[in-house]
């Protein structure tokens, strides 16, 4: 090879690579995708995302099991059950895959590549809204083919979905990045267990004490099933009560997880 023709290959940029980390929007893309597809993977994830609402969504729709007031049943349970999955992917299974990840050292390897640790959370959270997105499409289809029919402004739904979201994925990340991954297991689904009895999902939390019902209601997955209910049902306006309370949790719990959160 001639000097001019090295000369002119230089200039073109042929042989000058430059090595270097790929764009920071590509590198949030491209874990978000990588994050959704070993979610949708993962067997016992799919089973708490998909399955569990979907049943329970088939079942007291078509079983008279739960008193749950005039109308049509699917018309209470669909709001619900729109909330158990937002819990479901945001809190339940974003907490026990964050631990295990801390606990083998995933966490610890990937905040040390060029992403960023707020960019790999970046990430954590589209995956989990790529997955709410089509929890929500699945669950409207098995809700309409039952006989639903939603009122409301889908604004209001948005926020609601939106703030309930933010909330469940600070307490998950809080859980799953301050105790021990066989813990955050156990303790994410009882919560997730306890709040599906307890948090307006499928029993009516009028059923409750009183006493009771104040306390329940304060939770954000009563909030969130509570505003959902009020827009898609009832065809009320914007929930500001519920979207304060789901505000709050999601001030509290992402500001704690930030705060506290352990890589190792």
């Amino acid at each position: 090879m001639t000097s001019a023709t090295t000369a002119t290959a230089t200039a073109t940029g042929a042989y000058a690579p430059k090595p270097g980390a790929a764009p920071l929007p590509r590198m949030i893309v491209a874990q978000a995708a990588l994050e959704t597809r070993m979610l949708l993977r993962n067997g016992e994830q799919l089973l708490l995302t998909v399955v569990i609402p979907a049943l329970l969504l088939l079942l007291f729709s078509s079983v008279d099991i739960v008193d749950t007031g005039a109308g049509e049943a699917v018309d209470f349970l669909a709001p619900g059950i729109l909330a158990l999955a937002v819990m479901s992917t945001a809190f339940t299974g974003q907490a026990i895959a964050t631990g295990f990840e801390r606990r083998y050292g995933v966490l610890k390897r990937l905040a040390s590549s060029p992403l960023p640790r707020w960019g790999l959370m970046t990430a954590k959270t589209l995956s989990v809204l790529v997955t709410e997105i089509l929890q929500v499409i699945l669950l409207t289809a098995i809700a309409l083919a039952l006989g639903w029919s939603p009122h409301g402004n889908p604004v209001s739904v948005l926020l609601l979905l939106v703030l309930g979201t933010a909330a469940f994925s600070g307490l998950g990340l809080l859980m799953a990045g301050t105790l021990k991954a066989e813990a955050t297991l156990a303790a994410a689904n009882l919560v997730f267990l306890l709040l599906l009895v307890g948090g307006g999902v499928i029993v009516p939390l009028d059923k409750f004490p009183p006493a009771a019902q104040d306390v329940l209601g304060l939770l954000p997955i009563s909030a969130l099933s509570d505003g959902l209910r009020d827009v898609l049902q009832h065809g009320a306006g914007v929930p500001w009560g519920d979207l304060g309370i789901l505000a709050a949790w999601a001030v509290v719990g992402l500001a704690a997880s930030g705060r506290f959160f352990r890589w190792e």
